[in-house]
């Protein structure tokens, strides 16, 4: 399998993370919507939102409040976004399960659905 997300969490390709647990872990994303746009994304390679466990959901929602805790305390948003696409037609373009933490400032005028 050529998956990008599995080769971050096997450690072929390097990454800083910002939080980590033992299903997920979470880093910024290469192609910034926002300034400290970040992933959390699951070790293990679930396809999407139906794939994983429901057992997971707890340590799932402790890495997204983590990690938008942090992102927003180092960027001093005020607020911030997280989304999940599933599937092609929702906007999903990698095929392994992650969601997208948008930390925003008011006003901020941000376009992060394009």
């Amino acid at each position: 399998m050529d998956c990008i997300f599995c080769k971050i969490a096997n450690g072929e390709i390097p990454s800083k993370k910002i939080y980590e647990k033992d299903n997920f872990f979470s880093i910024l994303d290469v192609n910034q919507k926002v300034e400290g746009h970040s992933l959390v994304i699951s070790k293990k390679h679930f396809e999407t939102l139906l794939d994983v466990p429901e057992d997971f959901a707890s340590e799932l929602l402790d890495c997204i409040k983590k990690t938008a805790i942090r992102i927003m305390k180092e960027k001093n948003a005020d607020g911030f976004n997280v989304i999940n696409n599933n599937f092609e037609s929702s906007g999903q373009l990698v095929k392994h399960f992650h969601v997208h933490i948008f930390p925003r400032k008011k006003n901020d005028n941000a376009n992060i659905f394009s």
